[in-house]
């Protein structure tokens, strides 16, 4: 076993605190990674806040790695020491179902193993990416492009494979009129990939204070939400919004938007259930749809898109002893647009 420093929760909405941990020995098929930058995804908070039933305390957030190859197995085939690599929700699946070997992982139909906040196949808790090293199976290891900054890349993990992998399986790109719901840490991201993928691309945002910042990101049009002659004006108009936004929304008045064939997808994860009319689908032969991150091989895709379109996350630095004020300003919504941090405070 390796020991390694961590900052952990003792118990839901604890503060962080060093810890010490200890990873396992390294498999034939491993991969040992000393983590660089972990970058604060929103489900950090949900899981370490205990928003969502089921958390496994200590508990070691972090999901959004990136960081340099220390050693490796034996049968590793796909990685050597120094390399710039990447780990990102999840750490294992059973490699053996219909989902696992299409590469889409993340629908397991075992059950995959989530990279913090969940249990292994032999029942060990895992723990996450707030943390100097992480031993993770070869197989759920990316690589970072030479072009891609590692504290830049740390949120793609995430929150560059939620917003990336709907745009592409709703097919996204030349012709079509896609909206982005929220500009927030995904919002930003969103905009950049749609962008990117040849898409006419609006921002349903609140206010209109981010209306600079999300032309600068590839955006063609910036609505306020506030003015609810915005809902007039576009009704009817788009036949994509990816919704990104954590709080609970007007499902209705956000499907009145979509033309016939339309699609509504949720990638924000409020905790409060929605509630619809049916009539708002039946009419316009509209859809609401849900899409959950990306497999292995769409991950490692993504990367490789963002890097030759020179998308990149806006981050903010933090140390590790400035996580639970990160946490309180990320609920604030006072960051633009991601939190990473640097690894070599801890």
């Amino acid at each position: 076993m390796c020991k390694t420093h961590v900052l952990s929760v003792s118990a839901s909405k604890a503060p962080f605190e060093k810890t010490m941990i200890e990873r396992r020995q390294l498999r034939p098929d491993d991969v040992s990674i000393d983590i660089k930058f972990s970058g604060i995804c929103h489900s950090d908070i949900h899981s370490a806040h205990g928003d969502w039933a089921g958390g496994i305390f200590p508990m070691v957030p972090g999901h959004e790695i990136s960081g340099i190859v220390k050693a490796v197995g034996q049968k590793v085939t796909k990685f050597a020491v120094g390399d710039r690599v990447g780990v990102g929700c999840y750490v294992d699946s059973c490699g053996e179902c219909e989902y696992c070997l299409r590469g889409e992982e993340q629908h397991c139909s075992k059950g995959n193993v989530a990279t913090y906040n969940s249990l292994d196949y032999d029942g060990n808790p895992t723990y996450g990416g707030y943390g100097q090293n992480i031993v993770v199976t070869e197989r759920f290891v990316v690589h970072i492009p030479d072009r891609m900054e590692l504290d830049v890349a740390s949120p793609l993990l995430c929150a560059g494979i939620t917003t990336y992998s709907p745009l592409k399986r709703w097919k996204a790109g030349p012709g079509k009129k896609v909206a982005i719901l929220g500009m927030g840490g995904l919002g930003h991201i969103a905009i950049q990939f749609a962008h990117a993928m040849g898409a006419e691309v609006s921002v349903l945002s609140r206010g209109k204070d981010k209306e600079n910042e999300a032309l600068s990101f590839g955006a063609d049009h910036y609505f306020s939400t506030i003015n609810t002659e915005t809902f007039n004006m576009l009704a009817g108009r788009f036949d994509l919004i990816l919704n990104t936004v954590s709080a609970p929304i007007d499902v209705d008045v956000y499907l009145s938007l979509l033309r016939v064939d339309g699609t509504l997808i949720n990638v924000g994860a409020p905790a409060e259930p929605s509630q619809y009319n049916v009539f708002s689908l039946i009419m316009s032969r509209r859809s609401i749809a849900g899409s959950l991150v990306g497999g292995l091989l769409e991950t490692q895709e993504m990367l490789d898109f963002a890097a030759v379109h020179g998308i990149k996350p806006q981050i903010e630095i933090i140390r590790a002893d400035q996580v639970d004020e990160a946490y309180e300003r990320v609920l604030r919504s006072d960051v633009r647009y991601r939190f990473v941090i640097d690894i070599s405070t801890l």
